[in-house]
C-alpha cells in the first residue's frame, strides 16, 4: 500500500469506525476520548484484534469535514489509530480537529508518513516491520505489546532509540495475558524503567 493512496492532500480518509470511550492503555488510560480508526495497515500482526481494519477498500472514504463533524464539542482529547493511520496524510484533519480545539493522540507503529502537530505519541512498534528512525525521536510513549519471552528483548532494544524522556510500557498481547501478565510484573520489578501497561477497556468489556 502506497502512503496517501486516496488523496495526496489528506481530506478524504477510510474511517472505520469513531466513537466516544475511555482510553483503556498506556500512560493516559482512564481518560475520557473520541476515537478515530482509521482503516489500512501495512504490518498485519498475527494476534491484531481488530483484523477487519486491515483492508482499507472494505472503508469507504469520508471527508475530513465530516469526520471532525462528528466530533462531541465536550470531549477535548481525541485518539486517532487504526490500522495504521500514518499511511495517509493526516495534515488536514489535524488542521480541522485544531480549529475545534481539541488534543490529538496518534497510536502508530510508525511504519508511515511521520505526523505533525500530535500533542501526543504512542509508538507500538512490531518486530514484522520496523518503525521509521524519525518516530523515535517524537514518541512520547514506546508501548512494546509482549506475546512471548522474545518480547522482551525486543523491548529492550526499541527502548534504545528514544529520548531519555519518553515513558516505557509494556503490555502483555491479550490473548496470552494469562501467561504474560506475571512475567512483565517480574521483568518491570528487576528493570523499573518500564511500567505495565494493561487493556482496561476489555477488562472493562468498552469498546
Amino acid at each position: 500500500m502506497n502512503i496517501n493512496v486516496l488523496d495526496s492532500k489528506g481530506r478524504f480518509l477510510p474511517v472505520m469506525e469513531s466513537f466516544l470511550s475511555v482510553q483503556g492503555e498506556g500512560y493516559h488510560t482512564g481518560l475520557t476520548s473520541y476515537f478515530i480508526r482509521i482503516g489500512g495497515c501495512d504490518v498485519g500482526c498475527h494476534w491484531c484484534d481488530v483484523k477487519e481494519s486491515w483492508n482499507p477498500d472494505l472503508h469507504p472514504p469520508i471527508e475530513v469535514r465530516e469526520i471532525v463533524k462528528n466530533v462531541p464539542d465536550h470531549i477535548p482529547t481525541i485518539v486517532i489509530t487504526g490500522g495504521e493511520p500514518t499511511l495517509y496524510n493526516l495534515d488536514f484533519l489535524i488542521q480541522e480537529l485544531k480549529k475545534a480545539g481539541k488534543q490529538i493522540h496518534l497510536e502508530t507503529s510508525g511504519t508511515g508518513r511521520i505526523v505533525k502537530g500530535m500533542d501526543w505519541i504512542c509508538l507500538s512498534p512490531k518486530k514484522n516491520e520496523n518503525p521509521k528512525k524519525d518516530f523515535y525521536s517524537v514518541a512520547n510513549e514506546l508501548k512494546i505489546i509482549i506475546h512471548n519471552k522474545t518480547d522482551f528483548k525486543f523491548a529492550e532494544e526499541q527502548a534504545k532509540f528514544v529520548k531519555r524522556q519518553t515513558h516505557l510500557y509494556l503490555q502483555p498481547e491479550w490473548s496470552n495475558r494469562e501467561k504474560m501478565t506475571p512475567l512483565i510484573i517480574e521483568y518491570i520489578k528487576k528493570n523499573p524503567h518500564w511500567k505495565i501497561s494493561l487493556q482496561t477497556h476489555k477488562y472493562l468489556n468498552i469498546p
